[in-house]
């Protein structure tokens, strides 16, 4: 089974989004902010030069090492029950909801770099 093309605006689109709405609460630190923005930053770049091996490279890399960030600063700031009000959990869902679609990101990203000729 083939998974439809997706761009990879869309792709950026999609976590900027979530992590807008991640970061909309102050509940996370600013490095999650940081790097989240920086390796969007970077996929801005693999798509303006549609050719470039390393910009594809980079944002692939960038990606995975959000994952093991998202969760170092999930599981350290998760708030106690008893501070958890409905903005709150709107904006760690968000940010959960992001770091679970990171790995399917992930393998989209992996198939455009294949296709930029990737080995």
């Amino acid at each position: 089974m083939e998974l439809p093309a997706v761009s990879l605006k869309a792709i950026i689109l999609a976590h900027w989004l979530l992590t807008v709405w991640g970061c909309m609460n102050y509940m996370l630190p600013l490095s999650y902010a940081w790097g989240n923005f920086s390796v969007l930053a970077v996929g801005i770049w693999a798509i303006v030069q549609r050719d470039s091996l390393d910009a594809i490279t980079m944002f692939l890399t960038g990606l995975l090492l959000t994952v093991l960030t998202d969760i170092i600063h999930i599981s350290i700031f998760y708030p106690s029950h008893d501070f958890l009000s409905d903005a709150k959990r709107f904006s760690i869902g968000m940010a959960i909801f992001s770091l679970l679609l990171k790995p399917v990101s992930c393998y989209l990203v992996y198939q455009m770099y294949r296709e930029r000729g990737g080995e």
